[in-house]
C-alpha cells in the first residue's frame, strides 16, 4: 500500500511498532471481540478492546507521534496489514492527530486506505480528515470530485460526506456537484440502490441543513424526483 516493498525493510518497519502492537494484543478479550465483530456484521476480526480503553493504551504512542514532524505512512500500512479492526482504528486516529501535515499528494495514500478493508466505520473516520485537505489546499477538491464518480462505493461516500461539520465554510457548489453525481439516475445501474451511498447523500444534506436549511430545502425540492427515499428522509430530518 504505502510503505517499503523490500521484505527486509518491511520486517524492520513492523518491528518498530511491535511494542505498541503487543500492548494491544495483550488487552484482547475474546468475548468482547465476538460481540464487536457481530455488531460489524462479521466484516472483520476484533481484539475486543472498547474505544476508551483502546485510546488509553495508545495515548503514550500518540503523545510522542504528535512531536514527529512527518507522517509515518509505514505505521499506517502496518496497522492496515493487521487482521484485527482495532489496528485500523488506531491508524485512523493517528492520521487524525497528524492531519495538519497532510498535503494534496497524501490523498493518494488516503485512497489506498479506502480501497482496502473498507466499511462505514473507517470511511466515517477518514472522510472529514480528507476533507480537511481541501480546506488547506483547494486544488484537492479535484480529487474529491473524481472520487464522487468512482466505481468504488466507499470513495463515493468519502466525497459525499467530506464536508461534514464545515458549516458556513461549506463549498455549496462542490457539495451540489458531488450530490448530483450520486443521485440514482446518474449512478451506474448496480449502485442505484446502494444503501451506503443513499444514506451518505441524506447525511450530507441533514448536516448542512443545520447551517442553511433554505439551501437544503431547495436542493431536495429541485431533485426530489431523482432522489432515493432514504436520502430525502435523512436530508429532511431537521427541516
Amino acid at each position: 500500500m504505502f510503505g517499503p516493498q523490500n521484505a527486509l525493510d518491511w520486517a524492520y518497519m513492523v518491528a518498530g511498532y511491535k511494542e505498541l502492537f503487543d500492548v494491544f494484543e495483550a488487552a484482547a478479550d475474546a468475548g468482547q471481540a465476538a460481540r464487536m465483530a457481530a455488531y460489524m456484521k462479521d466484516q472483520f476480526a476484533f481484539l475486543g478492546i472498547p474505544t476508551p480503553k483502546r485510546k488509553a493504551l495508545a495515548r503514550p504512542f500518540m503523545k510522542q507521534a504528535k512531536k514527529d514532524p512527518a507522517i509515518d505512512w509505514g505505521f499506517i500500512e502496518a496497522c492496515w496489514a493487521k487482521p484485527e479492526r482495532e489496528f485500523q482504528y488506531l491508524a485512523c486516529e493517528y492520521l487524525k492527530a497528524k492531519r495538519d501535515l497532510l498535503i494534496p499528494a497524501d490523498m493518494a495514500h488516503i485512497e489506498q486506505m479506502v480501497l482496502h478493508k473498507s466499511w462505514w466505520d473507517s470511511i466515517d473516520a477518514l472522510d472529514v480528515i480528507a476533507g480537511g485537505v481541501t480546506v488547506a489546499y483547494p486544488e484537492a477538491k479535484q480529487t474529491e470530485f473524481a472520487w464522487s464518480l468512482s466505481d468504488n462505493i466507499w470513495l463515493r461516500r468519502m466525497a459525499i460526506d467530506h464536508q461534514l461539520q464545515r458549516k458556513e465554510t461549506t463549498d455549496t457548489e462542490l457539495l451540489a456537484q458531488v450530490l448530483e453525481n450520486n443521485l440514482p439516475p446518474t449512478l451506474p445501474p448496480d449502485l442505484r440502490d446502494e444503501f451506503f451511498i443513499n444514506k451518505a447523500v441524506g447525511w450530507a444534506l441533514r448536516d448542512y441543513s443545520k447551517t442553511d436549511p433554505g439551501w437544503v430545502r431547495a436542493f431536495i425540492d429541485n431533485h426530489r424526483e431523482q432522489m432515493a427515499r432514504l436520502s430525502i428522509k435523512e436530508g429532511s430530518k431537521y427541516l
